[in-house]
């Protein structure tokens, strides 16, 4: 088991123990001082003794309230796509730019994904036409990219924490499967901040609303709106499109019925990519889990095919973050051939099932007078 996995068992109760309820106990106390600092940073930005900038142009940040996958990424390729295909810009080099501060990436801005990974990769593939801006500093990054590329409308990943940038809009990604992040502020639980900073969200987009029963994603949304009725409420999906391997062949998920899977990931929430592979009709013949941005190595990857070979599975399947890392490690080439295997990637969108009129509708009012609708 690794670490990540350790510690949401140890955080969620699930550990039993005088270890692990010592442990919970020493991390409530680390969280009572996290959370006095998070409760003073935005009380000195609510009260306007902490300045937020303004750029020159339109941002709309996506984030969340807990660590951990809650499906931000598939919204902010959503919400760019969205943008490009619905609004007009000037005559620009990237009228839309995606900020992010990626997880140990250089600080660049770049239009292609090779030599990136994470979600920075994914952006410069999945969002033709805009601008990804690498940088932890989100104005100075917006500032370089209004100078160079006359960008007019900014997308914010990950920054509903940063509030040192002003923006127009915040959007939410509410993770159906775990929303609070067992009712506790880090390191006790997951959340980064109070549920009630969600009064500053101007929509929440509940995200994996299939992996939970119609019954529990009513009284979530009931609690959501009990915090902020005025914010606009979507539901959504992560909808399995294809797989791809590393030949760019896509093959049909109707293709993966029947078929046995060793899956492996290093994300937030690997639950929920392997809940969606059992969705399909695949069976699951065997996973390895890692922990987040893991790096994968050609030991890693010939450990990985051995133990697919060894359950009998027909395919080795990942996510498309964990892709864009494996494709970057020099030996996988090698790795693979030696494999019996094929290795390749589930593509997956977002999907909405509710309320993504009003969500569009609320993108337009922002972006109306500033930016002209096609």
């Amino acid at each position: 088991m690794n670490f990540e996995q350790s510690y949401r068992n140890l955080i969620s109760g699930q550990r039993h123990g005088g270890i692990p309820g010592l442990l919970r106990f020493l991390l409530g106390i680390a969280a009572i001082g996290y959370s006095l600092a998070v409760r003073y940073c935005n009380f000195m930005y609510s009260r306007g003794w902490l300045k937020a900038h303004r750029v020159d142009a339109v941002v709309i940040c996506v984030g969340n309230i807990t660590v951990g996958g809650t499906g931000k990424t598939p919204l902010v390729v959503w919400l760019g796509r969205h943008i490009l295909q619905n609004f007009q810009f000037r005559i620009s080099n990237f009228g839309c730019a995606i900020l992010t501060r990626g997880y140990k990436a250089a600080q660049k801005s770049i239009s292609k994904a090779q030599n990136y990974t994470d979600e920075v990769a994914i952006y410069a593939e999945s969002c033709a036409g805009t601008k990804v801006i690498v940088n932890p500093d989100r104005v100075a990054g917006a500032a370089e990219a209004i100078r160079e590329f006359d960008a007019q409308v900014f997308i914010m990943d990950d920054g509903f924490q940063h509030r040192a940038m002003a923006r127009d809009l915040d959007i939410v990604a509410i993770d159906a499967t775990e929303p609070f992040g067992y009712g506790k502020m880090l390191p006790a639980g997951l959340l980064r901040e109070p549920v009630s900073s969600l009064k500053r969200a101007g929509a929440v987009v509940i995200t994996r609303c299939d992996q939970i029963d119609g019954a529990e994603l009513n009284e979530l949304e009931k609690k959501l709106r009990a915090i902020n009725p005025d914010m606009v409420i979507a539901r959504s999906i992560h909808a399995a499109l294809y797989t791809k391997s590393t030949n760019n062949e896509e093959v049909g998920i109707e293709q993966l019925k029947g078929k046995k899977i060793f899956a492996f990931c290093g994300i937030g929430n690997p639950d929920a990519f392997l809940n969606t592979i059992k969705n399909l009709g695949a069976e699951l013949a065997g996973s390895k889990i890692y922990d987040d941005h893991y790096h994968y190595t050609d030991a890693c990857l010939t450990e990985i095919s051995e133990q697919a070979e060894e359950l009998g599975a027909d395919l080795i399947l990942t996510t498309q973050k964990d892709w864009t890392k494996v494709i970057s490690n020099p030996e996988f080439q090698m790795s693979e051939s030696k494999s019996p295997l094929p290795f390749a990637y589930l593509a997956i969108e977002i999907k909405f099932l509710a309320g993504e009129d009003k969500l569009t509708a609320l993108i337009k009012d922002t972006l109306a007078g500033k930016i002209r609708q096609k």
